[in-house]
């Protein structure tokens, strides 16, 4: 039986979350891959957008294709990230795959879109990229390490966020007596 109008009209209302899907890449020192927009002042994840009706894995090889000149097998999922809406931005899930390992010779920019590429020690992302990014990408190379995926959210890997909850006194909770 095909689904009512109001199913259809309530499912359509639902709020959509952008989404982006980017790669870690690395080089065969295991540095990582990052890019310097044209646009923007901050560097980024080689990675972008999805579109619509597009999967994260599908927009993840085509920002590749777009953004490096490479076609590059996308691997495993390592990190996906809830970020909260901020002011100048509404709420989205970002997923960040296994871009593998290459030689930086093989990488084409559009000139439009990207000034510069450079890899960068896992310990120097902070100096390169937003903090949040950063921690992402870090969070990707302990998947890599520990063959998992790391849940995140607002750049916060959520078994953090879980302990950080149940650390926090509730109405509920029974009181400590103090000495």
């Amino acid at each position: 039986m095909p689904d009512s109008a109001e199913l259809i009209a309530y499912r359509n209302s639902r709020p959509g979350k952008r989404m982006g899907a980017g790669a870690l890449i690395r080089d065969p020192q295991g540095r990582v891959l990052i890019v310097e927009p044209t646009y923007k002042d901050a560097w980024e994840v080689p990675g972008g957008a999805v579109e619509a009706n597009e999967s994260p894995r599908a927009a993840c090889g085509r920002e590749l294709a777009e953004e490096l000149g490479l076609n590059l097998t996308v691997g495993r999922l390592l990190v996906m990230e809830w970020q909260g809406p901020e002011p100048d931005r509404t709420e989205s899930i970002m997923f960040l795959y296994d871009g593998g390992v290459i030689d930086g010779d093989r990488i084409t920019l559009p000139s439009d879109e990207l000034r510069s590429y450079a890899f960068v020690a896992a310990d120097d992302l902070g100096s390169h990229l937003m903090e949040r990014l950063a921690r992402r990408m870090r969070a990707g190379l302990l998947a890599l390490d520990e063959g998992r995926l790391v849940e995140m959210e607002s750049g916060i890997a959520a078994e953090r966020v879980v302990a950080m909850e149940d650390a926090e006194p509730t109405a509920s909770s029974p009181k400590k007596s103090r000495p």
